[in-house]
């Protein structure tokens, strides 16, 4: 039997549900993608670890934000209520860019901007640009997998980086945000990014070129 620690067992319901789940719940999120975590602890749900969400307390809530070493959630107290929600990945349609992130307006503030992936996605990637699949957005770095300061955006064990030409995209009217955990999201064009906005394209870690 494989033991699943409770506060990270919860920690992946959270993810679930604030991402992709609080419509089907019928839970009242906001266009910020904020709910208040009274609503979700009413929930009658089970975690991976067999453990019954509403069991769980404010505490092990906030327990679970600060565990979570990619930062995916943001905890906000409003007029004595406290509100939770995941900082990005969304696929709640209801969710808004707008509300949810920060607009970049200009590369300077986003000077490095990458998108990890696989040696087997690339044919695919090439022939038709980065979707964003079932989510709002599609999700890049604001650095390399080894740089200190990235804590989401890209997998470690990525083996390919494609960089993005993010002036010549803004300049084109793409617009771009980033999350407070500092993932750079956009929709791109109708959902795609093509392949025009790629700058360069290295395999990884060995930062051989690759091309395109």
């Amino acid at each position: 039997m494989i033991f699943v620690d409770r506060i990270d067992a919860l920690g992946r319901i959270l993810t679930r549900i604030l991402r992709h789940m609080a419509t089907e719940l019928r839970l009242n999120m906001r266009g910020d993608g904020f709910v208040k975590v009274e609503d979700l602890l009413n929930l009658n749900l089970k975690t991976c670890a067999n453990i019954q969400l509403n069991s769980h307390t404010i505490d092990e809530i906030r327990e679970a934000v600060t565990r979570d070493n990619k930062k995916r959630f943001s905890l906000i107290d409003e007029d004595g209520e406290l509100l939770i929600r995941a900082n990005q990945g969304h696929s709640i349609t209801t969710v808004e860019s707008e509300k949810l992130l920060k607009p970049i307006l200009s590369p300077e503030e986003a000077p490095v901007c990458v998108h990890g992936t696989y040696r087997k996605n690339l044919e695919s990637i090439l022939a038709s640009g980065l979707k964003r699949m079932n989510r709002m957005h599609v999700h890049f770095s604001c650095g390399l997998p080894t740089d200190g300061e990235v804590i989401s955006g890209v997998r470690r064990n990525v083996n390919v980086i494609i960089f993005l030409h993010i002036k010549k995209a803004l300049e084109d009217g793409i617009a771009f945000y980033i999350s407070d955990n500092k993932v750079i999201l956009t929709q791109g064009i109708v959902g795609v990014l093509p392949v025009d906005y790629f700058q360069k394209i290295e395999s990884w870690p060995d930062r051989q070129s690759i091309p395109f």
